[in-house]
């Protein structure tokens, strides 16, 4: 229901920017420059609240292009409750309205995450893992991308690109000093960008990087296997030659990756057999 909620949201967003077209050519520089004021406070002013929406959107687009699996919902509640292990020990994982893990139904193996919440696993992926500490390392990597805000981060960086000039172009035909128009379209923008980010593009190469160290310690804080990434990895570079698009297209190469994090060393309890009924039984 949420999903659907935030398609009538973009909806709607895109319809009310269409009205808010006036065509008044002597507030132009005004629009320009209350623009700019409102990329250059976004760290301050971009909320919980509106990466949830932001991220609703996004989720919406992304269920667009994918179907969900639902043929098995207990194992879709086995990976949010999975999830919630690593949200409890991880710091500052607060969101408007908590972590959803769903399971999309593609051969691909890869998996994404926005801003407000939402961790998207696909089918072929999942069934990759031969362990649960697999799943986890897989939800904590999507995790960590949150929580580090990478999402947001390439929103920001919109006003460093060429994106910036088409959105100052599309803003200057807004009503005058109409902000609540202007982040309509930083909104559109918003989501426009992510989707590139997540679908086709992928985040920088330091930032995962970054989100495979930090899934190493929340697996480590949660009681999980650290390595547990380590040996996801290895199965994607196993299928790597056989995979077209996926992880291949949006992440860098599993071998550059466990060179990343191969080098981190945690000390650990082993706990693994006590998962593993649960595990089969998913």
């Amino acid at each position: 229901m949420f999903l659907c909620v935030a398609a009538c949201f973009f909806v709607q967003a895109v319809h009310l920017e269409g009205q808010s077209r006036t065509g008044n050519k002597n507030l132009v520089d005004d629009a320009f420059s209350d623009m700019d004021k409102t990329f250059s406070s976004m760290d301050a002013e971009f909320t919980q609240e509106d990466a949830y929406y932001l991220g609703r959107a996004v989720a919406a687009n992304i269920l667009a292009a994918y179907k969900p699996y639902t043929q098995n919902p207990a194992l879709t509640q086995y990976l949010n409750r999975i999830c919630q292990t690593l949200v409890i020990n991880a710091s500052q994982a607060v969101s408007f309205n908590g972590y959803h893990v769903i399971i999309l139904d593609s051969p691909e193996y890869n998996a994404f995450a926005t801003p407000g919440g939402h961790i998207f696993i696909t089918k072929k992926l999942v069934e990759a893992a031969t362990s649960e500490d697999m799943l986890a390392a897989i939800i904590a990597h999507e995790l960590a991308h949150i929580l580090l805000k990478h999402g947001i981060a390439i929103i920001n960086d919109m006003k460093l690109t060429d994106d910036m000039t088409a959105a100052a172009n599309r803003a200057a035909n807004l009503a005058g000093n109409n902000a609540a128009a202007q982040r309509l379209m930083l909104f559109r923008d918003s989501v426009t960008k992510t989707m590139d980010t997540m679908l086709k593009n992928g985040y920088s190469q330091s930032q995962e990087f970054e989100a495979d160290r930090e899934a190493v310690t929340l697996l480590q804080k949660s009681g999980y296997d650290p390595m547990a990434l380590q040996d996801m990895l290895k199965i994607l570079q196993q299928v790597q030659k056989s995979q077209k698009g996926g992880f291949n297209t949006t992440h860098p190469s599993p071998v550059d990756r466990i060179a990343n994090v191969e080098k981190l060393r945690y000390q650990t309890q082993d706990t693994r057999k006590y998962r593993v009924p649960r595990f089969k039984n998913k």
